[in-house]
């Protein structure tokens, strides 16, 4: 209860989930369960402000690329609305794993486990005349 008075990337504070509860209405939830809102009024600009709260850590690539859109004003509906059309080729969407421990490690890549030993594979480049 104490991290949620002051620790924002490990979700909403509860000052954020008061303040969006007072003046937005929850739009939907996407696949991760991150909860999307939308102001009640409109702002300054003639348009309500969109908010994103996230289910765990707070990390932007979490968005999927329909929500994105909504909360950009790309698009006027939600996609609980409008879903987009999706095409046959397309992967579902993933966040930015780089930093984690699921990040991508190519063949050979001394990040890779089990790599350690393999260090004699590998020259050194030197400039010619060196």
């Amino acid at each position: 209860m104490f991290k949620r008075f002051f620790i924002w990337w490990s979700g909403a504070t509860l000052g954020a989930f008061y303040d969006i509860g007072r003046r937005a209405t929850e739009v939907g939830t996407d696949e991760q369960g991150n909860k999307y809102y939308q102001e009640r009024k409109a702002s300054r600009d003639g348009r309500p402000r969109r908010y994103v709260t996230y289910n765990g850590i707070a990390e932007a690539s979490r968005v999927s690329p329909d929500w994105h859109g909504w909360l950009h004003y790309t698009f006027e509906d939600p996609p609980t609305v409008s879903p987009l059309k999706r095409q046959p080729w397309e992967l579902p969407h993933r966040p930015n794993l780089t930093g984690t421990v699921m990040a991508y490690r190519p063949p050979g890549s001394l990040a890779r486990s089990g790599n350690a030993e393999r260090m004699d594979e590998y020259e050194a480049w030197r400039p010619e005349g060196s």
